[in-house]
């Protein structure tokens, strides 16, 4: 949670005015996304005016044109994991927030799912993650779908793992959660809803 916070504040480096940056400049003036009402996301969020105002502020300084591309979310996701490769791990928290599935996270997008994460509920936060975790949408984790974010998850943090990884480590891992969660629920069945998910981590069975 705290890179997704810190892509608020997080300046990129200057470079030299190019042709190319240019013609992008002058397009993002032509089309630029305004948010809602500022009273209507603080009554939608668990955040105040006065941090609405400072996250806006963050958020255009990243984003001027007020709309973030996945190239842009990775872009500045992967200065917060330099010795890793957080390219899959962004796409797929990306896709979260594209709530709209348009290919593109609006400033309404990027401060519900931050409010989600550092203010919601345990309850919002595990459906929020679940989510994240179920890739092709259908309201199911499979284990090749959790395979996949833990795989993510071992890459972004790149040769900083501890203890160092042998084998399939993100494979045995997504077998052991899958073993713990049918011998609680007495079940042989390999993929999680949302309700068992939940009723998993509550109680530590993750």
């Amino acid at each position: 949670m705290g890179a997704v916070v810190g892509t608020l504040t997080m300046q990129t480096s200057q470079r030299q005015p190019s042709r190319d940056n240019i013609d992008d400049e002058l397009e993002m003036t032509m089309v630029c996304h305004r948010p809602e009402g500022l009273e209507q996301l603080e009554a939608q969020t668990n955040f105040t005016k006065q941090e609405l105002q400072v996250l806006y502020r963050g958020f255009k300084n990243e984003c001027p044109s007020g709309v973030v591309n996945e190239e842009t979310f990775k872009h500045i996701y992967a200065q917060f994991f330099p010795h890793g490769d957080p390219s899959t791990y962004a796409h797929y928290l990306f896709n979260a927030f594209d709530t709209r599935n348009n290919g593109s996270i609006k400033f309404e997008d990027f401060v519900m799912g931050l409010s989600t994460l550092l203010r919601g509920t345990v309850r919002d936060k595990l459906e929020w993650t679940f989510h994240l975790y179920d890739i092709n949408k259908d309201g199911f984790i499979n284990k090749e779908e959790m395979t996949e974010i833990v795989r993510a998850i071992y890459d972004m943090m790149g040769k900083h793992t501890y203890p160092a990884l042998k084998g399939d480590v993100p494979k045995q891992h997504v077998d052991a959660f899958f073993e713990v969660r049918n011998r609680k629920l007495f079940i042989l069945d390999t993929v999680y809803n949302v309700s068992s998910f939940i009723w998993l981590c509550e109680n530590n069975c993750l």
